[in-house]
């Protein structure tokens, strides 16, 4: 019985993932009177398997001042205004029979932790702003500046409660959801800390 629960809800929640992507596909395809062919050779790399269910994002910006301390001569120096994003969601392949249990007309599903999915840097609405001394350093002051950035955007997700508001967003979406589908109250479970760092 338990098992069959757990199908009928991963089954729904990957249905649910194809049509959101569909709808989204949909959204920024148009029409227009022109025609144009493109021939495309493309190869396969690597297949992975999508298990994560994106909850919550928090955007960030951040003005990053990154210099290069020298004895002798002027520090090169630079800043760049930074933005950036931080998702949480949960991992519906950690899910299994074992986590879901029935009692009377209750239903009660232990949840993965919620973890931070990924963190990054949208380098196409970052900027410099300015440089100073920099010449031959610029390079490595761009890339560290830009590395420092997106650990501040880690720790900051963390800092703000990301994963908590991961677990409530979970309750808001997914209880009603499995109760609709499964005409059960149904109680949602966590384990007791999240996973602080990036998924691989």
């Amino acid at each position: 019985m338990i098992k069959g629960w757990l199908k009928i809800i991963l089954a729904v929640l990957f249905t649910l993932l194809v049509v959101f992507f569909w709808e989204k596909l949909k959204n920024i395809t148009s029409w227009g009177e022109k025609h144009t062919e493109t021939t495309h050779n493309i190869l396969i790399q690597k297949i992975t398997t999508m298990g994560n269910l994106e909850l919550v994002k928090y955007s960030f910006k951040d003005i990053v001042e990154q210099k290069i301390v020298q004895d002798f001569l002027p520090d090169p120096k630079a800043i760049l205004i930074v933005q950036g994003e931080a998702v949480g969601c949960i991992d519906l392949r950690k899910i299994n029979a074992s986590d879901i249990s029935e009692k009377n007309d209750t239903l009660i599903v232990q949840l993965p932790k919620a973890e931070i999915c990924y963190h990054k840097i949208d380098h196409s609405k970052s900027r410099i702003y300015d440089t100073e001394y920099a010449f031959m350093n610029e390079s490595l002051l761009l890339d560290e500046a830009y590395k420092k950035a997106e650990e501040k955007i880690l720790s900051s997700a963390l800092e703000s409660g990301i994963l908590d508001q991961t677990q409530k967003n979970a309750e808001l979406i997914l209880k009603p959801f499995i109760e609709n589908i499964s005409g059960k109250k149904v109680i949602l479970k966590f384990q007791l800390e999240g996973n602080l760092q990036k998924l691989k």
